[in-house]
Order: C-alpha cells, then structure tokens, then sequence
C-alpha cells in the first residue's frame, strides 16, 4: 500500500478550499498548488490544523467516491449495495488518513505548471514539474481533472512519469480480492487494518 500512500500523498499538496479557485484546469491547479504549500509552510499551524485543512480540501477537490469505485474494478457492478457503501465510507477513511499522514513531505517542494490539453468535455490533463526539496530529482506529473461539471474541476488521477497512480491502486486492490476469491469484505478488512494502525 505504499505506492497508493504516495498518490494519495501527492493529491494532498494540491488542494485547498479556503478561496474559490478557477474552473479552468490549468489555473485550478496552479492555484491550489501555491495555497496548498503556503499552508503546509506556515509554522504558525499545528499538525492538527493542518490535517483539517487536508481533509477539507480532498473531500472538496478530489472526486473520492469516483476514485473508489474505479480502484474496486468490475466489482463494483456485482457487489451488494450495502457492501459497496460500506467499501466506499472505509475508502474514503483510509484516503483522508492517507492524506493527513504525510502532510511535510511536500511542502517545501517547488511545483510548476507547464500546460494543459484539453482531452475532451469532460477531461482536461494539467501538466507539471515538481522539484522535492530534499535534492532528489526533480520528476513529472500529469493531473487528470475531471471536468463534466465546468464550474467545479476534480482531480481524479495523477499519471506520475507515464505511471498513473489510481490504475497502480486499482491492481493493489485486484491483487487483494484475487487472493481473496473476489471477497470486497476481505478489502474492507484491509481497509480498516490500516485505519487501526
């Protein structure tokens, strides 16, 4: 589950629901990054406030429930109602607690927002450069924001260096549920191992 700690750790530096940001994906995401890593920034704030503020601004800006059913993979379409919504709430604990448990890895890493295509109505691909302020190599990372609703973008994917990081989620889950006779109650369990630690 590192891997989806990363992506997930990724999204928490590009939100924040404090000002009403742009509905054009370029500026949407060029503006929450430079909010998103002034408050990470600000020593002025306790850890506390600052896992609120994440999780305010993934709930508000990260289509979560999209997120969820497309890392269950087909068997959101064959689980029982009440097994998916109880998938889908310790889905959404476990990204909020992803989120807030990495909350320094990025703040005071310098991004940059380099262009946007525009794929279709409903998607738009951001394109950035983010440099880690701990002298690693500076790698890129392409936002897939959903657009379906103009005047509310949501990040659904990141695609870091051609890698996206919901599809790397979705196999951690498949490898879960094959291991498990396709059992979604054997990744809820999952889930909630990891929200006990």
């Amino acid at each position: 589950m590192r891997r989806i700690i990363c992506f997930i750790s990724l999204l928490l530096i590009l939100s924040n629901t404090a000002y009403a940001y742009s509905s054009n994906p370029k500026d949407f995401i060029n503006e929450m990054l430079g909010e998103t890593i002034n408050t990470l920034s600000n020593k002025n704030l306790t850890k506390e406030e600052k896992a609120k503020f994440v999780e305010k601004v993934a709930v508000e800006n990260v289509d979560i429930e999209a997120l969820g059913l497309y890392t269950l993979g087909e068997l959101r379409k064959s689980a029982a109602k009440q097994a998916l919504e109880k998938y889908q709430e310790s889905f959404k604990k476990y990204f909020l607690k992803s989120l807030t448990s990495r909350l320094t890895d990025y703040s005071s890493s310098k991004f940059e927002v380099l262009s946007a295509d525009k794929k279709s109505a409903s998607y738009t691909i951001v394109n950035s450069k983010i440099s880690p302020g701990d002298g690693s190599p500076e790698f890129k990372i392409d936002w897939r924001i959903y657009t379906k609703n103009p005047d509310k973008p949501l990040i659904r994917d990141l695609i870091v260096e051609g890698l996206s990081m919901a599809r790397v989620q979705k196999e951690e889950f498949s490898s879960i549920l094959s291991s498990n006779n396709n059992d979604i109650n054997a990744l809820i369990n999952e889930l909630e191992k990891f929200l006990k630690k």
